[in-house]
């Protein structure tokens, strides 16, 4: 069965192949290599990455990942001997990247400071989200880098019209795999493993053909909680999160709202009944609830979420934060998804596998 028959219109649309550039309405210029993933690299290589056009005289070969999703994908290709630090992390490694990881320093758990990134001597910065790029609040601007002749790359899962999504722009697009994959090409071409990166896509459409069979959650209503106990943040229409309902046919109930991420209230959440809870499972201490026994004491001990059939038949679905974030990891939020539809405890929220 193929993935675009299984998951209906509004998701082969999320699957189409026509996404092109750093959003869905930016076209990229780029090189054969980018677009297909064959051959060698051929340099100086020239990109447009989210509205500025970078040039790539050679591998890089001293890269800072400023985000955990960028990081996975560059140690799924094999980069960890190129790799000079990382940071912002949310959930443990994958089991499979572990040991590539230890060999890479950590700068920070969270976000480094603009010192602590030059210490670390990068020839080029990577980052998932935009807010590192900012002039301010963020970790260091990519004009500035490149006046240090450092190379900058922002994943355009993150971009739309030449600007960050998570830098301060309202997404207007769905988010797609196609752009993830768009990410993991460009990347496995800068640094010259084209091939790999045609690997790490083929597995991950693979995976995702076989999370998606047999599911049937179609018009399931589900909301996605990912922090915070004082305001929810919950996951809006066009985003990641959204994402994964999308191909699992679920409705989010947040659908009216246009932001990736948004602070919601609580009379607003029960207010919209979802019949499932997705609650993100956060190896941190940023926010009030971001682990998730936390996140389910409160729901269970709280008088107005305590309400929620969802809360009372304990309708829940765990997934890591990276899971929820645009990276290679959607494919385990996809089947852990499945899992969870295919047990005992989906049925008495009126969803499960066929």
């Amino acid at each position: 069965m193929s993935i675009k028959r299984r998951i209906g219109p509004l998701a082969a649309l999320v699957l189409s192949l026509a996404v092109a550039g750093c959003g869905a309405s930016e076209p990229v210029a780029a090189t054969h290599a980018v677009e297909q993933g064959e051959g060698k690299t051929e340099y100086p290589l020239t990109l447009e990455n989210c509205g500025r056009e970078i040039m790539i005289e050679a591998p890089p070969q001293r890269v800072v990942s400023l985000d955990q999703n960028s990081t996975e994908i560059l140690l799924s290709l094999g980069l960890e001997d190129r790799m000079v630090g990382t940071a912002s992390w949310t959930d443990p490694v994958l089991d499979s990247l572990a040991a590539a990881n230890k060999e890479v320093p950590r700068l920070a758990n969270d976000a480094p400071t603009y010192e602590v990134l030059l210490d670390s001597e990068p020839d080029f910065v990577t980052a998932s989200f935009g807010r590192h790029f900012n002039e301010q609040g963020g970790v260091v601007s990519r004009d500035r880098l490149a006046e240090s002749g450092i190379g900058s790359y922002l994943s355009p899962t993150d971009c739309e019209d030449g600007k960050s999504v998570n830098g301060g722009v309202t997404r207007t697009q769905p988010l797609t795999l196609d752009v993830l994959y768009q990410e993991i090409r460009e990347l496995a071409t800068i640094f010259d493993v084209p091939a790999r990166g045609e690997q790490l896509i083929a597995a991950l459409e693979k995976r995702t053909e076989a999370a998606l069979q047999d599911v049937d959650l179609r018009g399931a209503s589900v909301a996605f909680w990912f922090a915070d106990t004082r305001t929810p943040y919950v996951a809006g229409a066009l985003g990641s999160a959204s994402l994964l309902a999308a191909l699992t046919e679920m409705d989010n109930v947040y659908s009216d709202v246009p932001d990736d991420w948004q602070a919601s209230g609580w009379e607003a959440f029960v207010g919209k009944e979802p019949q499932i809870i997705v609650l993100g499972d956060l190896h941190r201490d940023r926010f009030p609830g971001d682990r998730l026994d936390d996140k389910i004491r409160f729901l269970q001990t709280d008088p107005l979420t305590s309400t929620l059939r969802a809360v009372r038949n304990e309708c829940f679905i765990s997934l890591h934060g990276a899971e929820m974030n645009p990276s290679i990891r959607y494919v385990d939020g996809l089947e852990k998804i499945r899992a969870w539809a295919s047990s005992p405890d989906s049925k008495r929220c009126g969803a499960g596998a066929r």
